[in-house]
């Protein structure tokens, strides 16, 4: 019997190489792994890799890839000329970008008639509006592409597609999107669309993190190079690798290590994530003008009962009020029904989103980006 026509989505990070296979006919799940990059090293991971595409008829390939930049504002077939633009974009997202880039560069040699598809984590924040993108900048910089691109885009527009399902027509309002993980950020969205966020020119900016900053005055910046002689990639590892839960608790970037420890940091460095989180979504209804609803999802907002109850319980003054049952047991709606904010949890599907993006784009005809882009 022939195999399914598949798709495969991959999601290549510094430590494993992650990857769904679905059957591109009906969309469902056939396999679903993470390979650790072990001593063997990226090729002997991806090894596998090229034996799904060998035996499991894959017919498209679906990438995770940090940033578009500017010009890619919605999923991109891949040549030449996206490869190289993509890995242009590297000091954007240096802790993403390489390994992101890196499976596309190794197919496109193999396979290169294999459609390969890039899906931005930053497309989906391109609708928001001019000022929200902005930073306090010359207006020269703007121009130069310094703005805030923000990221999580598959995630947070994997949760739009789905909100109706859980709210009916509220999903039209005014909604604050918690994608709570080691990398943590927010989305405002209106009627299913971004129109600010957390993160900004990198994936460093907003929120608290594993082992990220979130944001920071400047100021520490220049002290760390002028008064410590810190240079830029040792300030750089500092604020990715050495900050976040991991800096502050001195134990561990791991929420579930936290929350299980008796150490007093690890007890600050969890009410410090969820102070930051409380600030950052009532900052976000001053974009949506009000706030009708809060998702939390990703791995610490789908399954940590005890970070969602500290960050509503700092948000009780714009009607926030969870149902303790309810949030305990991880339910879908775990807000008290007589209060006018409703509370969800909605497990994200990236994978899911990438894959529909990519059939979409297959069954188009291929016009490379180098007769459209200037």
């Amino acid at each position: 019997m022939q195999k399914p026509a598949t798709c495969l989505v991959l999601n290549a990070g510094s430590s494993s190489l992650k990857y769904a296979l679905y059957n591109l006919t009906d969309m469902s799940l056939i396999q679903k792994k993470t390979i650790e990059i072990g001593a063997a090293g990226y090729d002997a991971a991806f090894a596998s890799v090229l034996g799904l595409i060998d035996s499991m008829n894959v017919q498209t390939v679906a990438h995770r890839v940090v940033h578009g930049g500017r010009d890619y504002a919605a999923p991109q077939r891949i040549d030449a000329k996206v490869l190289a633009d993509l890995t242009a974009l590297t000091p954007l997202a240096p802790l993403h970008q390489p390994h992101n880039v890196k499976p596309i560069a190794l197919l496109l040699a193999k396979y290169p008639k294999l459609p390969q598809v890039a899906c931005f984590d930053t497309a989906f924040h391109r609708s928001q509006p001019r000022l929200s993108q902005l930073y306090a900048l010359p207006h020269a910089m703007a121009d130069e592409g310094i703005l805030r691109y923000g990221f999580h885009g598959s995630s947070y527009e994997y949760i739009a597609s789905v909100l109706a399902d859980y709210v009916g027509s509220r999903a039209k309002g005014k909604f604050v999107v918690a994608h709570l993980g080691n990398g943590a950020s927010l989305c405002a969205m209106v009627d299913g669309k971004s129109v600010a966020t957390t993160m900004g020119f990198t994936p460093l900016d907003g929120l608290m993190m594993g082992t990220r900053t979130g944001a920071i005055d400047p100021g520490v910046v220049l002290h760390l190079a002028e008064q410590k002689k810190m240079t830029a990639k040792e300030i750089g590892n500092l604020f990715n690798k050495e900050s976040g839960l991991k800096g502050v608790s001195g134990i561990s970037p791991d929420m579930r290590e936290l929350l299980a420890s008796p150490d007093p940091r690890a007890a600050e460095a969890v009410d410090l994530f969820c102070l930051y989180a409380a600030r950052q979504i009532a900052a976000l209804s001053v974009d949506m003008g009000g706030l009708d609803g809060i998702v939390f999802t990703a791995g610490i907002g789908e399954n940590a009962p005890v970070i969602r109850e500290k960050i509503c319980a700092r948000l009780k003054f714009l009607g926030v009020v969870l149902n303790d049952v309810a949030n305990h047991e991880n339910g879908s709606a775990i807000h008290q029904l007589d209060k006018p904010v409703s509370v969800h949890v909605i497990k994200t599907n990236e994978e899911l989103m990438m894959a529909r993006h990519a059939v979409a784009i297959l069954a188009k005809p291929f016009i490379s980006p180098a007769k459209t882009f200037k």
